[in-house]
């Protein structure tokens, strides 16, 4: 019953996000139906995220529905030139997302972002908000240890899912600014693919993933550069009387490829940057709230024209 309470929920809002962007954005495509800790599914370079990096499920929940919000801040150029001025731009996002286990081997996810950009030009400010792109994941179980005295138990996932364009996408909103993200969406239907690997022994665990998500032209004529996702992050468990505490710690990627406008590429479109990340997640009977945050180390964003500073997040889930 709760399976079908969600996806019924999960229908009405996609049925009003299309309803709210017209016919425009999303008539012209067909679409079809992660796992833990998956990170940026669309970046975009930089700001208009779905996730931004900061993880696309609960390490703590396997099964949940929640609410999340996440800010993202950079600062680039008013314009186009060498020499004008920097500007800062804040990017916030209030996210519905869950997982449901479809089969034994076999989970949904969905993310319904959204998003509310701001922009501090020298003429004065610029702001947008409204529904982001919404993304649905499926992920199968390939391979999965079986024996409860293993020293080390292993999960393998591997999936894919669909970016569907239900964000507003305007090509006004990069008038004269190098940051391509300032977006509420793409504007296009965008393919993922995605794998995960966790190990385990008793309390302590490590979790890998990657993602590669091939972008498609939108209606503008203007096409996204594919965009290729990576971490590692380590964990531990620790169980008090009525409570669960779960630190982490590790390192996330980023790589863009060029942006295309009219089938041509784009200069200072293409880039890539690695991040430190860092949070707890907290867990009492069906509720888990979660913090995380995630620091640059080194990064290279459209030839050096925008630079992340930090992301951070703050969540709350309930376990189905």
């Amino acid at each position: 019953m709760k399976k079908i309470i969600i996806l019924i929920a999960f229908g009405f809002l996609f049925q009003n996000a299309i309803a709210e962007n017209g016919n425009d954005s999303i008539s012209k495509f067909s679409f079809a139906f992660k796992s833990s800790a998956f990170k940026s599914l669309k970046c975009d370079a930089c700001g208009s995220a779905t996730g931004g990096s900061m993880g696309f499920s609960s390490m703590l929940s396997s099964n949940f529905i929640g609410l999340r919000y996440f800010y993202q801040r950079y600062e680039s150029r008013d314009g186009i030139f060498a020499n004008s001025p920097k500007i800062a731009e804040h990017f916030n996002t209030i996210q519905i997302w869950t997982r449901i286990p479809i089969t034994e081997k076999l989970q949904l996810s969905a993310f319904v972002p959204y998003h509310s950009h701001n922009r501090k030009l020298t003429a004065g400010n610029r702001d947008i908000s409204g529904i982001g792109d919404i993304t649905i994941l499926g992920m199968a179980t390939v391979y999965e240890t079986k024996s409860d005295s293993a020293t080390f138990s292993h999960k393998l996932q591997l999936g894919g899912g669909l970016k569907i364009p239900t964000g507003e996408y305007r090509s006004s909103n990069n008038e004269g600014t190098v940051n391509p993200g300032f977006q509420l969406g793409s504007g296009s239907l965008d393919y993922v693919l995605a794998a995960e690997y966790v190990l385990k022994t008793k309390n302590i665990g490590f979790n890998a993933m990657l993602n590669y998500n091939l972008k498609t032209e939108n209606n503008k004529e203007y096409k996204f550069g594919n965009q290729l996702n990576y971490g590692g992050t380590f964990f531990t468990l620790y169980k008090l009387k009525k409570v669960r505490l779960m630190p982490q710690l590790g390192l996330a990627g980023e790589v863009y490829e060029s942006n295309r406008q009219h089938d041509q590429y784009l200069p200072d479109t293409s880039g890539d940057i690695l991040f430190s990340k860092f949070g707890i997640e907290t867990g009492l009977d069906n509720f888990s709230l979660g913090l995380n945050a995630m620091i640059p180390i080194s990064q290279n964003l459209t030839g050096g024209n925008v630079d992340a500073k930090y992301r951070w997040s703050v969540n709350l889930n309930y376990t189905l």
